[in-house]
Order: structure tokens, then sequence, then C-alpha cells
């Protein structure tokens, strides 16, 4: 079994794997002797890539974290002692390592594995991510928890180096060495960002650092030089200095952490012997362990953003089949908005993107590279771009930030007090509103129209349509204020997109079907099922374009005109669009039937985005029989009224 693979070579068959195969909990691989673990970890690589490319997923994550999943569980007593994930797409081995290796081919589907850890899925997933830099607080949350009960377990956070870029990480660590708490960070530095500086030296001065002997020297030399405090400041200052020369740790030991690292976190027998030392130490911990990203599998080690998540992966022929003429494919929501800000941008010099850490998946490459000083990646820190905005927008800069709908949820209260109680000229071009998918709650954009419709000064825009989405951002960039356009993941109906850059009038709806006895009110991309199931009901179709302000004059001329309203969005029906309309009808005076259609009171769990729309009652189907179900409803009511 080899170590590292090419597409030519990855497992076609699930590999021979008999190690793997009698690892069904952590209790039974630490029954393995030491020398066993190099062998399990190549075939743990085998079956992760055999799997992954079956359903596709998250993949260079997890290799390259492999090495250190297998460490972890074989050192400390999972789940007694607590393992926390950040950025929890890395943690595919661990699930295979803790009871789930036979339901991988179910992962990111409904009903099967979810793609993230989940505390109702298993007891080794000791707390639900889906986001990042949250994994050092929770830890903390749990040492201190273990700390008022006395058990004495352990508590591991494992941090992505992307996730130390955010606030809360910091403000975790902060907390966490001020209560001298007794918990072990890993920085897993998967692309070097901090440092370079791995190899035999670093690695002896690490495994020196982390040893017990070391340790207990530094404490009683603590305790004896106490009594002299200009000598203890001076050892301090030299310890610091002996740090410096051999890893970049002089942050994290300001920050109350014994910092141990950088050390090479694919050497498992040396990831094995460095956690067992760091098991027996009290106090806060750090190690500072550099790995691969996309470890065993050359193409994603390559391009480890490429081969961030794949989708299944098909075997290489022998042969080369005969080609196909090339189709050429509909252009992903994010696609318009980078053509789009790339096109605003040659024209206006004012425009400014942001990110936060999304350049490729808000489809931001193009403008980064184009106009390289109008762009900001602020990393995952997602308050910060917001408030660097509302910054760039008082000096008479026109930014524009690029956020996933969950990921603004960060920045809410930036949203709220630095841009719209100033009524600062700032764009949010909102991305992945609405469900997402495979990647299931913790990703969805369920939302967004809530929390944004309450806060004065917004203007906030649903297109249902690629075309729409361009001119909308057009709108919203000429609007002198806070405004946000919010569009799903994926591609839409592949309408015709206009080249000009042409705003809408702001607050005006359009009627786009007629109809009798009852009128669809769209807000977003679900006009093509609502057009769908309008054509059975000889319905009314207007797409409202805008949440606020409301067409108000439309509204009431479909409440005049019809029976029922139908209000459809892809948010939570609870303070969304419908209830935009029905307190608008409120505040009139008007008594009319309003049946609001959206997503439910719940967390809709993964899976594909069109069996979400059919179990929430989205698709054309559900919107029919919503429909039908409220005017029988509706028709009983009336006949009761007509009996004497």
């Amino acid at each position: 079994m080899q170590d590292t693979y090419t597409f030519r070579e990855f497992p076609p068959q699930r590999p021979n794997t008999p190690l793997l195969d009698r690892i069904d909990t952590p209790d039974q691989l630490r029954l393995l002797s030491a020398d066993q673990l190099p062998q399990l970890a190549r075939e743990l690589r085998a079956f992760l890539l055999w799997s992954v490319s079956q359903t596709g997923g998250h993949f260079g994550a997890g290799l390259g974290v492999l090495e250190l999943t297998v460490a972890l569980h074989y050192v400390f007593n999972t789940p007694s002692d607590r393992l926390v994930w950040d950025v929890g797409h890395q943690a595919y081995p661990h699930k295979i390592l803790t009871g789930r290796r036979e339901q991988m081919d179910t992962i990111r589907r409904k009903g099967g594995l979810a793609g993230f850890p989940k505390r109702a899925e298993s007891e080794y997933d000791t707390f639900g991510v889906g986001h990042s830099s949250t994994s050092i607080s929770a830890a903390l949350g749990m040492a201190i928890a273990a700390r008022m009960q006395g058990t004495g377990r352990k508590s591991i956070a494992v941090i992505g180096d992307g996730a130390m870029t955010a606030g809360m990480a910091f403000e975790a660590l902060n907390h966490a060495g001020h209560l001298h708490a007794d918990m072990l960070v890993i920085l897993n530095d998967n692309d070097m960002s901090i440092s370079r500086n791995v190899g035999g030296l670093s690695n002896y001065f690490a495994k020196l650092l982390a040893s017990r002997t070391y340790n207990q020297v530094r404490d009683s030399s603590k305790r004896v030089l106490q009594a002299a405090p200009h000598l203890m400041a001076l050892a301090r200052k030299t310890e610091e200095h002996f740090k410096g020369m051999i890893a970049p740790g002089t942050l994290f030991e300001e920050l109350g952490f014994n910092y141990i690292g950088p050390i090479d976190g694919h050497d498992l027998p040396l990831l094995v012997e460095t956690l067992e030392n760091i098991r027996e130490l009290d106090g806060p911990q750090f190690l500072h362990v550099v790995t691969t990203k996309g470890k065993g599998f050359a193409p994603a080690e390559a391009d480890p953003i490429g081969y961030h998540a794949i989708n299944k992966i098909e075997p290489v022929p022998a042969s080369k089949p005969e080609p196909v003429a090339p189709q050429t494919p509909k252009p992903k929501y994010a696609n318009v908005f980078g053509q789009w800000l790339c096109d605003s941008a040659a024209q206006d010099e004012r425009v400014v993107g942001i990110t936060p850490a999304m350049c490729e998946g808000s489809d931001l490459l193009a403008f980064s590279e184009r106009f390289p000083d109008r762009y900001f990646d602020v990393a995952i820190a997602e308050q910060h771009a917001v408030t660097l905005a509302a910054g760039l927008a008082c000096d008479g800069a026109k930014p524009v930030v690029a956020i996933y709908s969950t990921f603004l949820q960060r920045a809410y209260d930036q949203l709220v007090h630095d841009v719209a109680i100033q009524d600062l000229d700032v764009l949010f071009a909102i991305d992945r509103a609405g469900l997402v998918g495979e990647d299931g709650p913790t990703h969805a954009g369920a939302f967004d129209i809530t929390y944004l419709r309450c806060i004065p000064n917004m203007v906030i825009m649903t297109p249902s349509d690629e075309n729409e989405t361009r001119q909308m951002l057009q709108t919203g960039m000429l609007f002198d204020g806070p405004a946000a356009v919010r569009y799903p993941r994926g591609t839409g109906p592949g309408a015709v997109i206009e080249q000009e850059l042409r705003p809408l009038p702001i607050g005006r709806g359009r009627q786009v079907r007629d109809g009798k006895t009852v009128a669809i009110l769209n807000f977003g991309t679900l006009l093509t099922p609502a057009l769908e199931a309008a054509g059975i009901l000889d319905a009314t179709v207007a797409d409202m374009r805008f949440v606020k302000p409301l067409d108000k004059s439309l509204v009431l001329e479909l409440a005049r005109q019809h029976d029922l309203l139908v209000t459809l969005e892809e948010n939570t029906v609870a303070g969304g669009a419908g209830s935009a309309v029905t307190e608008f009808l409120n505040a009139e005076g008007i008594t009319q039937p309003v049946l609001q259609l959206g997503l439910p009171d719940t967390f809709i769990d993964h899976g594909k985005h069109e069996e979400l729309l059919a179990e929430c009652g989205l698709d054309a189907r559900g919107i029919r029989q919503a429909i039908e179900k409220r005017l029988d409803r509706m028709r009983q009511h009336q006949s009761l009224k007509a009996v004497p």
C-alpha cells in the first residue's frame, strides 16, 4: 500500500485495510502497538481516498490531518477526553476512526452522515462545527467544566491556521491563558503561513519543550526566582529568546500558553511521543504542527485550494475516449457577481471589493488580479470586513462586501452599528442565500431576509434569475446607502444576461403572469416553480424583487383582485418577506387571507438542494398542494358561514 496517489493510482475499489477494519472505536485503536500505527495511517489514507472518490465531499483538509487524528485518538482517552475540531471539514478521518467507517458512503447525503462534526451523530463529536474559529472557546468551556467537576479529563482544540485569523480565536486564547486552563490547543498549520522552521533541530527542541523534565525544571525555577523579581525577568527574557530562535511561539507564550513546535504533522511516531509528553503537563499548552493539505494525493498537494472539496472522481481510462463537443456551462450566481464587480470597477474607480477569506467561493479571483489595489481579503474576520467597509464609505469609496449569508450573521452588530445607523454607502453581495444542500444547516442562508428587514435604512433585493442579479447589484451600487442583494449557491434558470449595467427602480416589482383567485408574490429564485404551480392553478404571479422597500401599490392591487395572496421565499417564514406583506396589510386595515410559504421553523438537515426544497414544500408540487389545501379551508369556512 503506497503513501502517495495520483488520479490513475487512487484505489478504484475498496482497498484492503485489515488493520483499519479492526477499528470501530478509539478503544480498539489504543490496543495497537505504536509500531502498527504507520500501517494504520496508510490504510486510513487509502480508505479515505477511495471513500471520498465515491461520494465527493471535503478532501484536502482530512488528508492533511490524518496522522494527527490517529495520534490524538491513540494518546488521549476519547470521548472522555474532549476533542474539538475547528473548521469541521477536516474531521473525515475522525469519523472513520469513531465507528462511522461503514457509513462514509452516505456522507452529505439526505439521511446520511453530516459533512461536519455533529453532536447528535456521535459521542465523539463533542462540539458541532460548521463555521471556523470556535474550537478554542468551546474547549475552554469544557476545560472549565472539568475543573468544576474534578474529573481530570483533558480538552483538546484542533484549529486550522486560517481559523487563527479570526479575533474570536485570540479572545479565547487570552482568556484560557488568564485562567491557566488545563487544555491543549493544536495549530494545524497546513500551508506554512506561520513558519517554515520544520526539521530535525526543530523536532528535537519541540520534544524537549514538551518533556516533563524540562517543564518541571522550568516551574521549579520560577518558584525559586519569585523571590528575586529582577532575576525572574532576566530568566523569562532568556527563555523567550531561546524559543524565538527555534520557534515563532513568543506571541502564544505572552498569552499564557506553553508553546511547543513546530513539528512535522505527518511524522506519526513524533506526534505520539510529543502528545504523550504534553498529556502529562498541566496548564495551557500550544502545539504547532505543520502539515500538507491534501497529503497523499499528488494533485491535491499541488493545488490545495482546488482540491479543498471534490465531486465524485471517475477513474482515468486506459485509452482516451472520443472527444465530445464542449457545452457552454450556465454561469453560477457567484460568477454573475464576479463579472459584475469587474465591470462596475472598470467604470467607477471608487469600487472596492472585500471578502472574509472567500475569494474563490465568491468568484473574486479575476477582480483581485485586475484591481489588486482595490481588493481586500481580510481573512476569517467578518466583523472587521464590515467595519472596514464602513470606514471606506466614510471617505468616499464604494465598498462591496462579498459575504455568505451565514457569515454575515457573525458581523450583525457591525452591520447595525457601523453601517446602518450611520447610513453608510455599503453594498452587501450576499451569497449562499437559502438552502445550500449538502453542507447542511451550518451553511444554509435561512435567516438573512429576517435579520436584515428589521434594520432601518436597508434596501433588500431578491433577484429571481441571473440577469436580475446583475441589474440589482448595479441598483445597489448606485443607491446612496446600505443595500443588500441576496442570491443562492449554484446556477439559475439560464436567463440571458444583459451586458448593459441598468439599474432597476427601487421598490418596484413586476407582474409576470395573469391569473385569478390566487396571487403568488415571489421573493427570489423560486420564480420557476411558482410559475409551474401557477400554470396548473391559473394563478397570478408577481416577481416582487424588493423586500424593503416593499412595492406596496402592487400588493394593494393584488389584494383587491384576488381572494388569496401567497408569499414565497427561500428564507424562514418567521419575520421574512411574507411577514412584511402581512404587516403592511394589517397596517392598512385590510383583512386578506395570506398563505406564507418559506422555510419552516426548524433547522433543515443536509441533502441535495432539490430534495430539501421538496421536503420544505417549496418545489412546484409543494407550492401547488399548499395553495389547494388553503383554498379548500377557505371554502369550508365559507360554507360554515352560509349555514343559518
